[in-house]
């Protein structure tokens, strides 16, 4: 864990409780980890999710990976400790964005586990559902889908550290969520992740 370098520095609570939010917006707020290889179709579905979401009067919002490395990670590359860095920064922003009610739909490919289980814990402790969700797709359907062209770019050696070329993918073990994108339509996905989020009372 990032050690806290700032000192002289506490936590000032509100007189507005995360109740009032939830209560608010009537939903608990969340966070959704779409996990899963390059071009697996994690955005694809978190976008999907996040438009039927709000038609139901639901208050979602997506941070996508090359998103947020346009921004907030601008400064982070892809070696393993830039990556746990970039997980542990949006790990930080989604739970604060959970605690203010969203329902919040991560999309990162997230190679190792023991980074996820960082963002896992953080809001365990904050007392704030996580939901990892597997978009289980085979490395030869993603190549062959290579909606960025980067697998290619991998192959031919012009991208280092690329996950599940040069760099491994750690699945995860128990997801709360596993979906097969490769086998699965879309709508059987989000239909599944609507059912995951109504049985644990967030919509």
């Amino acid at each position: 864990m990032t050690e806290q370098k700032a000192t002289n520095v506490f936590w000032h609570d509100g007189e507005v409780t995360r109740e009032d939010r939830f209560g608010l917006l009537k939903q608990k707020g969340a966070t959704l980890w779409f996990t899963g290889l390059s071009g697996s179709g994690k955005s694809t579905v978190a976008v999907e999710l996040e438009k039927q979401l709000l038609m139901q009067g639901k208050l979602a919002y997506r941070l996508d990976g090359d998103n947020v490395r346009l921004g907030i990670n601008k400064n982070l590359g892809f070696s393993a400790d830039d990556r746990k860095e970039n997980i542990r920064r949006v790990g930080e922003v989604s739970k604060l964005m959970a605690d203010a009610g969203m329902i919040v739909l991560n999309s990162f490919i997230s190679p190792y586990i023991a980074d996820r289980d960082i963002v896992r814990e953080l809001h365990a402790k904050g007392d704030l559902d996580f939901i990892e969700v597997f978009v289980d797709c085979s490395l030869n359907e993603a190549e062959k889908r290579d909606p960025k062209g980067l697998y290619k770019k991998a192959r031919a050696g012009e991208i280092k550290n690329f996950t599940g070329i040069d760099d491994p993918y750690e699945a995860p073990a128990n997801p709360e969520v596993h979906l097969h994108s490769d086998t699965m339509s879309l709508q059987e996905e989000v239909d599944i992740l609507m059912a995951a989020l109504a049985k644990r009372g967030i919509i």
